[in-house]
């Protein structure tokens, strides 16, 4: 085939997720992003010149999907009747889920493809697909072994699709048996092998790729969703670009701080700039190192005025010390049970006979203390 061939390769969509860790106010937004995610696919398709569509897994976050959640996906790809899209049963849907996939099947458009057996699917002249659905969530097997014997005419493009970790590398981690052989592009004469699982974006060597999620779900991958835009020409390694579909930015950003540094301003040069965008922002910050107990406050104040701008803020201190002073300890109180109190606990917080969960739990509740005497004040 002399002519490139461009294609659209997305995977982990992960339509129907709960988002059950987050705040309720948050979960019903992103569940609904995910859902728009098949219509700016699509769009990417079309600025791409690409026709076909691959889901490399995972289209489904469970084998038992409600019933709109997969017909309403249904309805959004067979809505793009330009586009052919491309299933494979990953290992949070695989084929083992027969009850989803006879469903979706029977309903499915003429433009979408559920790809349910190891076999060669000729995409068109000169252009040959070798997927590799899963039969079940824990195959126990490499399911791309038997492309390296599948024939395919002389000359033809040769595109592997799979889900999947490589050698150790996994988005949750699984069987080592499972794993796809890392040069598996090129011992089955692959001119690109798309992969799903691992929720970012990244190459295994020059014909090998992740696409990643192309709608962000944790803070483990930072930054926006998005698909992988591939050309694949004979004689040459695919040209990918990436291409963000994602409406949602998760981020998590570390704080380190010191003794006499003012934690309000460090925050506020880490959150974007332009409050309006931060509305499609989540944003998880870990404070760490030592900080006074006033700055322990402002810190948590400044965290409290700037969360409702926020889909999600969430400040972690739980790495973070504070100093007590003796200044601090007379803020509280000159004298009496709530002084006693507070100097008690501020020597378990220095006790090394303590465990480091006592010293941080007395050192909460001096921090607590500070907090109730500011806001009697």
């Amino acid at each position: 085939m002399t002519h490139p061939f461009r294609c659209l390769h997305s995977a982990d969509l992960h339509l129907g997720r709960r988002f059950g860790n987050l705040p309720e106010d948050v979960r019903g937004r992103l569940m609904e992003a995910r859902h728009q995610i098949l219509n700016r696919l699509a769009a990417a398709a079309r600025s791409h010149g690409a026709r076909d569509v691959f889901l490399a897994g995972d289209t489904f976050d469970t084998e038992t999907p409600t019933d709109k959640i997969w017909s309403q996906a249904l309805a959004a790809m067979a809505a793009a009747e330009d586009l052919r899209w491309w299933m494979l049963p990953g290992n949070h849907d695989s084929l083992a889920a027969e009850s989803l996939w006879s469903r979706v099947i029977a309903q499915a458009s003429g433009n979408v493809r559920v790809i349910t057996t190891p076999a060669v699917i000729e995409l068109q002249p000169g252009v040959m697909l070798l997927p590799a659905p899963l039969p079940r969530r824990r195959p126990g097997r490499d399911l791309t072994d038997w492309m390296t014997e599948a024939a395919t005419p002389e000359g033809a493009l040769r595109i592997g699709l799979a889900h999947g970790p490589v050698q150790d590398f996994s988005e949750e981690g699984g069987n080592a048996d499972e794993v796809i052989a890392q040069d598996r592009a090129a011992t089955a004469g692959l001119d690109y092998l798309a992969l799903g699982d691992w929720h970012g974006q990244m190459s295994r060597g020059s014909r090998t790729a992740y696409a990643g999620t192309p709608e962000a779900d944790s803070f483990r991958h930072t930054g926006r969703g998005a698909c992988l835009a591939v050309t694949v020409q004979k004689g040459a390694p695919p040209h990918l670009d990436r291409v963000e579909t994602g409406q949602f930015h998760w981020a998590e950003m570390p704080m380190p701080l010191v003794p006499g540094q003012d934690p309000g301003p460090a925050l506020r040069q880490l959150v974007p700039v332009q409050s309006a965008v931060r509305r499609d922002h989540l944003l998880r910050v870990r404070a760490t190192g030592r900080t006074t107990l006033a700055d322990r406050l402002t810190l948590q104040d400044t965290a409290q005025a700037l969360a409702p701008d926020f889909a999600c803020f969430q400040l972690e201190t739980q790495a973070l010390g504070t100093e007590i002073s003796a200044h601090d300890l007379e803020a509280l109180d000159h004298g009496g049970a709530l002084r006693l109190a507070a100097e008690d606990l501020a020597q378990q917080t220095q006790d090394p006979a303590r465990s480091e969960t006592e010293r941080r739990i007395a050192a909460g509740a001096v921090n607590r203390l500070f907090s109730y005497l500011r806001d009697d004040a």
